[in-house]
Order: structure tokens, then sequence, then C-alpha cells
């Protein structure tokens, strides 16, 4: 019952209200579900469970083929979880980092590649679930908890201690840091990801084919550096919220 309550106060707080074109929602009980996000945030992940499956289903000691590929891509997402957090405390994030930077990255990718608008919805039409700004507000506030989690597990109350470092005049400060995190991760990911659209969409009707081609390439270089900046902030605010003075999780 405190949970339904809780969902029912987080439900009738309006986080994020941007809007852009026409959307579309299923109304479940007293709920509101954005049809086009659900449709394609499902579709990324049946992307990201096939190419898991693939990859594992016959698992050789020398990797071939997808199997190599995949083991490229798992040694780059601990590689770099490993550089922001540090060799003594990566290992538990990797499923975390790796988790943000795989969806943004096929989302972004998915937006810019396949041709959603031959896809017929009640209103409006698919496209990238990083688009919604809601989709970015979610995965920086799980950024928050994370770090925070982090910070806590690790240091106890102690944590908000290091607020007062190295003076006590710091603490507003870092209060206001731990608000302004989160806008800073979903703003900068949903805007990238929405003008990029909202720019090749345009060309595309003013001058189809010529001119949007080497944008739309630019997009896709921009989109994966996007998915890249934003899960290596997320383990960078991890690391921090563990280290030490003295910056002991890089040793």
């Amino acid at each position: 019952m405190e949970l339904a309550n809780t969902i029912n106060l987080f439900n009738s707080v309006n986080l994020a209200a941007i809007e852009v074109g026409e959307h579309f929602y299923w109304e479940i009980g007293k709920y509101k579900i954005h049809g086009q996000v659900f449709l394609s945030s499902w579709f990324v992940i049946g992307v990201l469970l096939i190419a898991s499956f693939v990859a594992t289903r016959n698992v050789q000691r020398i990797p071939t083929g997808f199997q190599n590929f995949m083991e490229y891509v798992l040694d780059f997402l601990r590689g770099l979880a490993k550089e922001q957090i540090g060799e003594k405390e990566y290992r538990p994030w990797v499923p975390f980092i790796g988790t943000l930077f795989l969806f943004i990255f096929v989302s972004n990718w998915a937006g810019a590649l396949i041709p959603w608008k031959l896809i017929e919805i009640p209103e409006g039409e698919l496209s990238a679930p990083t688009v919604d700004i809601n989709t970015t507000v979610a995965f920086a506030l799980l950024t928050s908890l994370a770090y925070f989690y982090a910070g806590i597990s690790k240091k106890g109350l102690g944590y908000f201690a290091d607020y007062a470092q190295p003076s006590p005049i710091m603490v507003p400060f870092r209060a206001i840091e731990d608000f302004t995190r989160p806008l800073s991760l979903s703003f900068r990911l949903f805007g990238n990801i929405l003008a990029d659209e909202l720019a090749v969409g345009v060309l595309v009707l003013l001058v189809p084919l010529i001119v949007p081609l080497p944008l739309m390439v630019l997009g896709l270089f921009t989109s994966a550096i996007q998915a890249l900046i934003f899960a290596t902030l997320a383990a960078s605010y991890i690391g921090e919220a563990m280290e030490t003075h003295g910056g002991e999780h890089h040793d």
C-alpha cells in the first residue's frame, strides 16, 4: 500500500513535460504509458537480447565471428569502467555502465538508421527512445542513485562529510552539484539527439538524398559519442563517490 502511494505521488509530479510533435499514449488504470517510447525501447531491448543470445549460444574457447565482436565490446566497456572507477572497484559496475552505453548507443543508431516513418501508429511516429526527455531523465536519475549508493555503501554517512572538504564553505556547492548533474546528463543527451533528428528530417524534406546523407553519417558519429559521454560521466561520478582523499580508486 505504501509502495502504491509512493508511485502515485511520483506519478502526480510532472518531472518532465517537454514534447515535440504528436504522441500517443496507452491508459492502464490510473497510469499513462508513452506508446512510442515503450515500443521503441522494447525494440532496442530485443536487439540487445538477441545479440547476447547469438554471441553466447555456442561459446568457443577461441572466439570467432560475432562472439569475437561481442567480447571486444565487453573489453571496451570493462576498460571504460576500469579507467573511471579504478581497478579495485570497477568490476561490480561493469553491468550498469555497459547497459547504459549499449542501450543509449543502440537507441541513437536505431533512430538514425531505421525508417520508423514506414511503421504506422495512431498518432505521431516512432523514433529513438532517447529523443524523449523522460528516457534521458530516467537514465540520469538512475546514475544519481548509483553514485549515491556507491558512496554510501563504501563510506557510510561519512560520504556526506566529504561535502565539507576541503572547506565547509563547499557544502552548498556540492549540494547544488548533485542537482545539476542529472540535469546536465539528461539535457545534453536529449538535446543532441533531438537536434540531430530534427536537422536530418528538415533537410530530407528540403533537399532529399544529396545533403542529408553526409549529415546522417555525422549524426551516427555524434550519436556514438553521446552514448560514450553519458557512460563515461556516469562511471566518473561513481568513481568520484567512492574515491578517498588522495585518489585511491585509481590505484
